[in-house]
């Protein structure tokens, strides 16, 4: 109302003056409410029909929206009007990426792929989008307003253009609007540099939080809920940035929570906010319930600042919180934190002499940074190595969920394969995986040493991690797909085998093959006839094929 009254009293001076509601627009837009934001770009234009610019943010509002159509007229006519803004220019070149898209039904969305990709993506996108959807509307008693549109590009500059309107965004992997989903596909980036199903599920989380709380929610909500949701979808989706945290801890940093919002302001904090939420909301979670966490977000929804929404959803203070989060710190990461501390009067070692370095590691036992320092040092001497796996093992307990190449457990693993130890190699290479989701060399290593021992369970892990992080190898969904065929898991062993013919195989007639034989399987015989006349158009010799063909015959 107060906001009325003052355009109108603008307008008294300039009728004509569309900047009041397309700067109101913009203002609004900033803070998530892109619907709001839509309607006053539409006022601005109505009584400032020449307003380029309000018709250009209107076409920007209205993405964020999902309205598409409604999108490119408008940016069309701000096009018309000024072929020199570089955002319109931009905006107008990614929606005709867009349209050469398939789109794909999932339950209450609908998936755009590049072409290219649709055949892999969607066997995994689709039924993800939908446990997302399901699981989510119990948990947080919201069926979201639809349909959701989930956007997946293979070139990261379309997604910066899709979500800011240039290219860049370099920190960003996904975004999401509240009925609008986007993000990297896992060719927008190098195999291993992120988990692109983690980031689907933690957007898709977005969507919840922001229409629950009329897209008012904080950003430490939001991101909180999202990572926590991560967490629950694998519990090491949540943890990338836990060490980070706990430096921050050990050192006084962590911020309280009435300035854990300006956390996100920050590259420097950035990461660290993230965690901090997702371990708020876990304490939400834990204390008050999916119902004291709903609560807060129809409270922020109503428009409550912070402390009265706390007070109203969960019953306690700000200051309540705050202790209670304390008193969990304390007790998560009190020892760890004190762990990875560097001693005082400890400098890091120039020596190579494998008996100082042992002495000094033994000096200082509950010390992370030193046992990790040591080892390595005594890895790069030959004969000190048994030294080395001992001071790691050591620096691995201290630390459980250390990751990275430089990690205890991944130094473990490759002294044990120097010393043709390859199964000491797959027992530790299989513990680091159980915490680094996106270390996808790792998982190919272990499938190498899996593969060579006959070691089913340390196959199916490896494998099975290398299509969820790179699902355009082909030879990786071949070799899961037959590991789930032999363990009479015909649905995922169909799926595998199709994203193998779909990913582009070496050895095309093969992976027809084993789809058709597959499709046999499972009593489709005309589908797996349809493949093996596939595989023998390639190779008409390909005696397993002709086998196949005159076993479905003969059927």
């Amino acid at each position: 109302q107060e906001f009325e009254q003052r355009a109108a009293a603008v307008l008294e001076v300039n009728p004509s003056y569309g900047d009041v509601f397309r700067v109101a627009a913009a203002q609004a837009a900033r803070k998530y409410r892109f619907e709001e934001a839509a309607v006053l770009a539409r006022r601005a234009i109505g009584i400032e029909r020449d307003n380029v610019r309000a018709y250009a943010d209107l076409g920007l509002h209205l993405l964020r929206t999902g309205d598409e159509p409604g999108a490119r007229r408008a940016l069309e006519t701000a096009f018309e009007a000024d072929r020199f803004d570089i955002v319109t220019f931009n905006l107008l070149k990614m929606m005709d990426t867009l349209e050469t898209f398939a789109s794909v039904k999932a339950g209450g969305a609908v998936l755009r792929l590049d072409p290219a990709e649709a055949p892999v993506l969607r066997q995994y996108a689709v039924p993800m989008v939908q446990e997302a959807l399901a699981k989510m509307s119990e948990r947080y008693g919201l069926t979201p307003k639809g349909p959701v549109l989930v956007e997946i590009f293979p070139k990261h500059d379309d997604f910066a253009v899709r979500t800011l309107g240039i290219p860049g965004l370099l920190g960003a992997l996904g975004a999401s609007f509240g009925r609008v989903v986007t993000l990297d596909s896992p060719r927008a980036r190098e195999p291993g540099s992120f988990n692109w199903q983690a980031t689907l599920w933690h957007e898709l989380a977005h969507v919840f939080t922001l229409q629950a709380s009329n897209q008012r929610v904080p950003r430490w909500l939001t991101e909180g809920v999202s990572v926590h949701e991560e967490g629950l979808l694998r519990p090491e989706y949540a943890r990338d940035s836990e060490l980070a945290f706990v430096w921050a801890y050990a050192e006084g940093k962590v911020p309280k929570l009435s300035a854990l919002n300006a956390g996100f302001t920050n590259p420097a904090t950035i990461n660290l906010a993230y965690f901090q939420s997702s371990l708020v909301v876990g304490l939400i979670v834990e204390r008050h319930g999916y119902a004291g966490l709903n609560g807060l977000l129809t409270a922020y929804g109503e428009g409550l600042d912070t402390d009265a929404a706390v007070r109203r959803a969960l019953g306690v203070a700000v200051d309540d919180l705050q202790k209670a989060f304390d008193e969990k710190l304390e007790s998560r990461y009190g020892r760890l934190s004190r762990a990875i501390v560097v001693p005082d009067g400890f400098e890091a070692p120039k020596t190579r002499d494998a008996a100082t370095l042992v002495s000094l590691a033994d000096k200082y036992p509950g010390s992370y940074p030193v046992q990790v320092s040591v080892g390595q040092l005594l890895a790069s001497v030959p004969e000190a190595r048994d030294d080395a796996v001992r001071v790691f093992e050591r620096a691995a307990t201290l630390v459980p969920t250390a990751t990275g190449p430089a990690s205890p457990r991944a130094m473990l693993a490759g002294l044990a394969e120097a010393r043709g130890d390859e199964a000491g190699a797959r027992r530790h290479l299989t513990s680091l995986m159980a915490d680094d989701h996106v270390n996808v060399e790792a998982a190919r290593k272990l499938a190498g040493l899996a593969d060579k021992a006959g070691d089913e369970e340390a196959r199916v892990l490896a494998y099975s991690r290398i299509v969820t992080i790179d699902p355009f190898d082909a030879r990786a969904h071949s070799e899961y797909g037959r590991i789930l065929q032999k363990r009479g898991d015909l649905a995922t062993a169909l799926r595998e085998f199709q994203a193998a013919v779909a990913a582009g195989p070496v050895d095309v007639a093969a992976a027809r093959c084993d789809l058709g034989e597959a499709l046999l399987q499972a009593g489709r015989a005309a589908d797996a006839k349809r493949e093996v006349l596939a595989a023998l158009e390639i190779a008409p010799t390909y005696a397993r094929a002709q086998d196949l063909l005159l076993k479905i015959i003969e059927r």
